[in-house]
């Protein structure tokens, strides 16, 4: 029974075509095929809400210029001089403790300010030097961090973002339905349209502070490691037995 209907329908509606098509043909009428606008990234962004738009791009902006700016300060910090260590060595062996601090001044890098930390502290027990260097590698580390848990905020901020744009797309759905009284497309396309681009605007920003976070954190940790290889090795110079 089920596939008679359906047999006589799809029969009914090919007969119908073809008497639309008739019709046409006998009034000179020639179907269009339509045409595809294509959407640009500024058309995309202005489906979605201002409201929430505006912050997400405000967030993009933010999230670019510290992983920009974090970059090219860990960079620079991670850069080494093979021979600033053994320099170091043969100061203090020597006694020239102004010209090894002068060394360290002349270095903008996180290990060099260690190093020179230590070497104001120069004949006070060695607990109390790694103490003083141990403090400066934290201030350090804190200033390396700059920023990171700006672009760790903004990666679940983002799509929370995100979230409430599409909150507001179905509400808007709703209430031009409510108006009209109709579920066309035409009538709920524009709260569509709001509720996906806000969701993936939010969902991109987001990825991009995560990435970035991740970038910035991993940069950190290689810092971090530098500085400790330094602050071991200026221990050791200053235990080792003199000759």
């Amino acid at each position: 029974m089920h596939f008679e209907l359906l047999a006589q329908t799809a029969q009914q509606t090919l007969e119908a075509a073809k008497q639309v098509a008739g019709q046409a043909a006998a009034t000179g009428i020639v179907p269009v095929a339509p045409t595809t606008d294509q959407l640009t990234i500024w058309d995309l962004i202005s489906f979605g809400s201002y409201w929430i738009m505006g912050p997400l791009a405000l967030m993009s902006l933010v999230t670019v210029y510290i992983v920009i700016e974090r970059s090219m300060a860990l960079n620079k910090a991670l850069r080494e001089d093979k021979d600033f260590m053994s320099k170091i060595r043969d100061y203090l062996h020597e006694g020239k403790l102004d010209s090894a601090r002068n060394l360290c001044g002349q270095s903008a890098s996180p290990s060099a300010r260690l190093v020179e930390k230590g070497i104001e502290r120069m004949g006070h027990p060695a607990s109390e030097i790694e103490s003083a260097m141990e403090t400066v590698g934290h201030l350090e580390i804190a200033r390396l961090e700059k920023g990171a848990s700006l672009l760790r905020l903004v990666a679940r901020l983002a799509p929370l973002f995100g979230f409430i744009g599409t909150i507001i797309g179905v509400i808007k759905i709703f209430y031009d339905i409510s108006l009209t009284s109709d579920i066309s497309i035409s009538v709920i396309s524009q709260g569509l349209y709001q509720k996906m681009v806000t969701s993936a605007g939010g969902i991109i920003v987001g990825i991009l502070a995560f990435t970035g976070y991740h970038l910035v954190s991993t940069m950190v940790e290689r810092v971090i490691m530098k500085m400790e290889r330094t602050s071991l090795s200026f221990m050791d110079i200053l235990l080792a037995p003199t000759k």
